[in-house]
């Protein structure tokens, strides 16, 4: 497969593993509600996913970003030719001296390469994420991607009409971006159950039955043979149909029906576009069985010999690669306005929504670590308002004057309700948000020991990702710094049968035990019983090898054996 290079791709490849972990500082002036699980992070997004990614590793099902496209034009609120002061000390920083001669190009797939590398991290075994992007880096964002993802992971590349005001004076007018989507498992992406916005609503995909011929002939459908038995159902009360060679389906004898149904076995010819569906529908003495999309499915005859199906099915599914009916940036912007943010080009609600609304399930996380001004939060508020469902959104913004006066303003208000600038109410969505700025030092200090100010909670994050390569399972509570005094057990949980312990700033004492962080036969006794192999973390041990073996015990001590491998 051909392959991506550029300068400075040597020393951004393995960048994402030299980020340190930082934690994450709740905000509670800045967030809205508790419990909702929607977290909102100001921060850079490369530092902020490495510190999200203990928690949230293989849990995410959606992303959708926003990144900037590399146009070279200095207005964006995001600096979209990425020569930021931040992303200039960046490239100083990693790629050195190379740094100050790469061309726009260049520096933007350094500053693309392990952010991609980290949100492919996030993702479950059934994820999908999107990005969108424009003509300046789209044949670059798709190699990368390839890279990254695999090229047998491209789900799709949509075409995005973007319906805006068009430059009368160019030549071609452009009136499209793009949108790529890779999935984890291309095959466990199932069919999803909505239509393409531009399909009018009295179009034939909206009703609850489809009923259409499955007579289709040429060179992918040879002709073939299928006898349809007595009983076999049709369309009318009473019908003759007359042998024929003439007209498809061809008869070899003539059919009677009656009452709805066959009354003699007849052997019909032709090509056929659901022969093995209406095979299964005979041998299941005519119950309806399911099609690939899941949907009921029976077949009739009618009173001109055709053979027809009918498909019953909860919800249609009608995704075309070109997206047009979703809104503008224009519009978005307007909408923006009227709610007291000044933000130029934003995403349409209700294109990141339709995007959203293709995967399967209605509990799953969103992540956007291009927050802008909030538009994936607003648009996943807005999904669940619609069909009841209870999705979280993930947003990392970089800025600190958006995050807080616009992306958390926005959010709040969307949330809320809101007054707008004509005077009219416009009502809430509810829900709320934990904001979280990053904790100024790492987790761990510069010679490798764990920062005095580690909790617990903060600690068992980084433990169970770095044994499993996971987040910890939902069930377990929030562990943001500040999120509860409410002491855990040192059993963090089990993962693939093996059991993972964490004995760490003072853990033992709801155990009775005075023993510090310090493995040892009392406080082994004392800890959660597992019958099966375990891991334990502490900063020493005192049983000997023939203990540990006997246990199914391997230590590893805290925090020199604490390692993350991403």
């Amino acid at each position: 497969m051909p392959s991506l290079n550029w300068i400075g791709k040597d020393a951004v490849e393995r960048h994402h593993k030299d980020v340190p972990y930082r934690l994450l500082e709740p905000v509670p002036a800045l967030s809205a509600g508790t419990g909702s699980g929607n977290l909102i992070v100001q921060g850079d997004n490369l530092h902020a996913l490495k510190a999200l990614l203990p928690r949230y590793a293989g849990q995410v099902k959606c992303i959708y970003i926003d990144p900037p496209y590399n146009t070279g034009n200095e207005g964006w609120v995001y600096n979209d030719n990425v020569n930021s002061p931040e992303i200039r000390r960046w490239l100083g920083e990693v790629v050195g001296k190379e740094g100050e001669t790469l061309d726009r190009h260049d520096r933007w797939l350094c500053m693309m390469y392990p952010r991609l590398v980290l949100l492919r991290q996030f993702l479950c075994d059934d994820g999908v994420i999107f990005v969108s992007i424009d003509d300046d880096e789209f044949h670059h964002l798709r190699l990368l991607m390839d890279e990254i993802f695999g090229i047998n992971r491209r789900l799709a590349t949509f075409v995005w009409r973007t319906d805006g005001n068009f430059d009368n004076q160019a030549k071609i007018k452009n009136c499209h971006e793009y949108v790529l989507a890779y999935a984890i498992a291309p095959d466990r992406f199932p069919h999803p159950k909505i239509v393409d916005p531009s399909v009018g609503a009295g179009s034939k995909l909206n009703r609850k039955t489809i009923q259409n011929t499955i007579i289709k002939n040429g060179p992918k459908n040879p002709v073939s043979d299928i006898v349809l038995p007595a009983g076999f159902p049709a369309s009318v009360r009473t019908a003759r149909i007359a042998a024929r060679r003439d007209a498809w389906p061809h008869y070899s004898s003539s059919a009677t029906i009656e009452n709805y149904a066959l009354a003699n076995e007849v052997c019909v010819s032709s090509g056929w576009s659901s022969k093995s569906i209406l095979e299964d529908f005979i041998a299941a003495k005519f119950e309806p069985v399911e099609d690939s999309k899941g949907q009921k499915t029976r077949f009739v005859i009618t009173a001109t010999g055709a053979i027809e199906s009918i498909k019953i099915r909860e919800k249609a599914s009608h995704v075309v690669s070109v997206v047009s009916g979703v809104g503008s940036t224009q519009t978005q912007s307007a909408i923006l306005e009227e709610m007291g943010f000044q933000f130029p080009y934003p995403k349409p609600v209700d294109m990141v929504k339709y995007f959203v609304s293709m995967i399967d399930g209605d509990g799953f996380i969103v992540l956007d670590s291009f927050a802008g001004s909030g538009t994936t939060a607003q648009s996943t508020l807005k999904l669940n308002a619609e069909d009841g469902g209870s999705r979280r959104f993930i947003l990392v913004e970089l800025d600190e004057h958006i995050a807080q006066n616009v992306t958390v303003e926005r959010v709040k208000r969307v949330i809320s309700g809101y007054t707008n600038t004509k005077g009219e109410h416009v009502a809430g969505l509810g829900s709320g948000f934990q904001f979280c700025t990053l904790s100024e030092e790492p987790l761990f200090t510069a010679d490798g020991g764990i920062r005095d100010s580690v909790s617990f909670h903060d600690l068992a994050e980084f433990v169970w990702f770095s044994e499993t390569g996971t987040g910890l399972p939902p069930a377990q509570p929030s562990f943001a710094r500040g999120g509860g005094s409410k002491k855990r057990s040192p059993l963090l949980g089990i993962h693939n049968g093996r059991a993972v312990y964490l004995l760490y700033n003072g853990i033992l004492d709801d155990l009775a035990i005075d023993s510090g962080n310090v493995l040892t036969g009392v406080v082994l006794d004392k800890l959660p019983k597992h019958d099966g192999p375990k891991t334990v973390y502490a900063a020493a041990c005192r049983l000997g090898a023939p203990r540990l073996q006997r246990e199914g015990i391997v230590f590893k001590q805290t925090p020199y054996q604490l390692q993350v491998s991403v």
